[in-house]
């Protein structure tokens, strides 16, 4: 886990931003080392490292040893291992390193931009290719790791951060982008709220060329595919064998691996399959001081005995969140209003010293059907299913009725299309609140919405509203939390129901085997019954029960209302309504969302072209070795832990042809899709050690990497690289004003 800065231009023009003052913006995604081109190059990589794997080597920027490729690469490819063993089976490559930056920089010489669907993982990488003068750049398909880029003058820049950009001053905010802020919470990718600034959307590469714009290419679409279920106790099978990999996989790792517990059911399976392949596993939970707030704490500790891992409390009190709160929003990049990042922004806190890894649950409610509003369309259907006639009768009526009335909302709801009536997990400014609010009336939301509802024209109501949440919500809102509170306290979050194992399994059950009755996340909650506490099994889905409301008309009241009159964005937000919002809710109205989302906004203008907001809180220590790590845990009050988890005895669930793997597509590059599918390794008692490699020939001895970096994929006993399947598209010129040669 790691964080970039690429610039490609003609190095005799001024850049635009010095890279070496940018870089240093991303320290907090890797205080482990720095490393940067010097000037004088096109293109000039800036790499912020934080070492998980192959902690010894594993270099960056890196480049191949005849110097035709170079990578930077941020997030983890937990199918590394498989895919080395493939390149040295298929090409005869030589690795001089033990990670897997240098195998997805190997993949690409062999495979070309097809290596994406080869890629189990998290990720965001550039590559450049000298040879064919183009930059290639990919994000992994749900958009779990993070990508930005824009242009300066005739300078491309790329960087993991926004705020590693240059050029990021207040004329330059989007009034669009801010419409979308106020009703979503976020800004919706591509988008962010400065002009010629875009985030790179998840599931998509693109080729960057001198004088031309990116070409975009989608290889990914998260669209479900159901199929009929004959056998729900195989059913099961699948989805557990799958998690049960993806956490096992998950779990590589050369220093210290914990989990994020909660009261919840995603983050305990997590924590359970994690436990078996390493029992000493240390959790961690948030838990809210102030008096008289629902504390998780008390359910994510009884899991945690009844699991036998250790569990460590991350208190967060309203004078923690008022300290931390600017710090926390300058973390974001873009305003996202979800109060759950505030317990996150601790809990991580807490975890990165005493870990430098971490799993959690999210999007195991995208994938599974977690949210109670999927079960709007059966509650709605007996309007739904009326003739248009009638349901224009009965949307008259409603209209007809007072504010207030019962009934009307159900109504208003039933009579309304799908496309119209759900915009995504979040809606908090919208009509008449938001013409208030917004000094410029924006773009109505079916910009973003209307596509991605016409891509699943064909799938049924449920399934469509998970895949605009995953198209939408999760990576505009629970992925960049996800990443940016982690990544705050270079601690690395891991996702393991984001997997492409999983989704797999995810992707074909149908929607009655997701939601029945008041019961969500059906088929999930199933497969984990033998894995999972019972008291957590059937718990209902809570979210993440963050006391904002509380402390907004309480212990936060004053603070909240001076953010908000000593604001310097009053040409963007009527401010005394908002302010009036706030003074309404502290009388007893519930406006807790939308001065949520005006307070984060306030906060996020008032840092743009300022210093980072100091750290309130002690700054966090560096993690502990291994053998030190290992040592606290020996002393450390556990209780007894059960004995791991019997392997499935099951059938090994057979993997899926290549060219059926639901959502990956071929769109613009001629990819055949997956490669050798991931073979299952045996359960060990233990956190699994790298594998020893092949011994490579003996090849010339590398040089200091930032002088000559080491050879990476050579024919055995030679010094001369494999020649790639893929042969890049020829040179073009470049006119003029435009970006001129890499």
């Amino acid at each position: 886990m790691c964080g970039f800065v690429v610039c490609a231009g003609d190095p005799a023009a001024p850049p635009g931003g010095d890279l070496p003052a940018l870089l240093e913006l991303l320290d907090h995604r890797g205080p482990d080392e720095t490393a940067c081109d010097p000037p004088g190059r096109r293109v000039r990589m800036g790499f912020k490292r934080l070492a998980i794997i192959d902690t010894a080597g594993s270099h960056q920027p890196m480049r191949s040893g005849d110097g035709k490729l170079a990578i930077v690469f941020n997030g983890e490819i937990y199918n590394y291992l498989e895919l080395r063993d493939e390149l040295v089976r298929e090409t005869g490559a030589v690795f001089a390193t033990r990670g897997d930056t240098e195998v997805v920089l190997a993949g690409y010489r062999h495979w070309g931009p097809d290596v994406v669907h080869r890629l189990r993982g998290m990720f965001a990488f550039v590559v450049h290719d000298a040879e064919a003068d183009l930059l290639f750049a990919a994000r992994d398909p749900f958009g779990i790791k993070p990508l930005y880029w824009t242009r300066r003058g005739g300078t491309l820049w790329l960087a993991s951060e926004k705020k590693a950009l240059p050029g990021l001053d207040r004329e330059r905010v989007e009034p669009d982008a801010l419409a979308h802020y106020a009703t979503f919470q976020y800004v919706p990718e591509p988008a962010t709220l400065h002009r010629g600034v875009h985030r790179f959307e998840a599931g998509c590469s693109a080729l960057f060329r001198p004088g031309a714009e990116p070409r975009p290419t989608r290889y990914f679409r998260p669209l479900f595919h159901p199929r009929r279920i004959d056998d729900e106790q195989r059913l099961h099978r699948e989805i557990e064998a799958a998690l049960r990999e993806s956490v096992r996989l998950h779990m590589r790792s050369d220093v210290p691996v914990g989990t994020l517990l909660s009261s919840g059911i995603d983050s305990t399976a997590v924590t359970a399959l994690a436990r078996e392949v390493d029992p000493r596993l240390l959790t961690f939970t948030a838990r809210f001081t102030d008096p008289g707030l629902y504390d998780e704490l008390e359910v994510a500790s009884r899991s945690a005995a009844e699991l036998g891992v250790v569990n460590i409390p991350a208190p967060v009190s309203a004078e923690d969140v008022m300290a931390e709160l600017p710090r926390i929003v300058w973390h974001l990049d873009d305003p996202v209003a979800d109060p759950a990042l505030v317990p996150l922004y601790f809990v991580a806190k807490k975890a990165a010293e005493h870990v430098t890894v971490a799993l959690g649950g999210e999007g195991a409610d995208e994938f599974f059907g977690g949210y109670t509003i999927y079960r709007e369309p059966k509650s709605l259907r007996a309007v739904t299913a009326l003739p248009g006639s009638a349901k224009h009768l009965l949307q008259r009526v409603s209209r007809a009725l007072p504010e207030g009335v019962k009934g009307r909302g159900f109504l208003e709801r039933g009579t309304a299309e799908i496309e119209e009536r759900f915009v995504g997990n979040a809606k908090i400014f919208t009509g008449d609140a938001k013409e208030r609010l917004l000094r410029r009336p924006g773009p109505d939301v079916r910009e973003v919405t209307g596509p991605v509802w016409d891509e699943s024209a064909h799938l049924d109501p449920v399934s469509r509203m998970q895949y605009l949440d995953l198209c939408t919500w999760m990576r505009g809102d629970i992925l960049v939390k996800a990443d940016r509170m982690s990544m705050a306290h270079s601690l690395e979050l891991r996702v393991p129901f984001l997997d492409r194992g999983v989704w797999e399994a995810a992707s074909r059950i149908p929607a009655e085997h997701r939601l029945s009755g008041p019961q969500t996340k059906v088929a999930l909650r199933r497969a984990l019954a033998g894995i999972v506490p019972p008291s957590i099994v059937e718990r209902p889905k809570l979210g993440f029960p963050t006391p904002h409301r509380q402390w907004l008309a309480g212990p936060m009241f004053a603070w909240t209302d001076q953010v908000l009159a000593e604001a310097a964005c009053g040409h963007l937000l009527d401010l005394e309504y908002a302010r009036g919002l706030l003074r309404e809710h502290r009388d007893g109205a519930d406006h807790a969302r939308k001065v949520w989302a005006v307070l984060v906004f306030c906060l996020w203008y008032g840092q743009i072209g300022a210093e980072p907001p100091p750290r309130a809180a002690a700054a966090v220590p560096r993690r502990l070795p291994p053998q030190t790590a290992a040592a606290l845990l020996a002393a450390s009050a556990m209780p007894e832990a059960p004995a791991p988890a019997a392997p499935v005895t099951d059938p090994p669930v057979p993997q899926l042809p290549v060219s059926e793997t639901p959502g990956f597509e071929t769109i613009g590059f001629e990819t055949p899709g997956f490669g050798t599918p991931v073979p299952e390794a045996p359960q060990t008692d233990s956190q699994p050690q790298p594998q020893p490699q092949p011994q490579p020939q003996p090849q010339p001895q590398p040089q200091p990497h930032s002088l000559q970096p080491a050879p990476i994929a050579g024919a055995p006993g030679t010094a001369v690289e494999v020649v790639p399947d893929y042969v890049p598209a020829p040179q073009r010129d470049s006119p003029d004003g435009l970006v001129p040669g890499f």
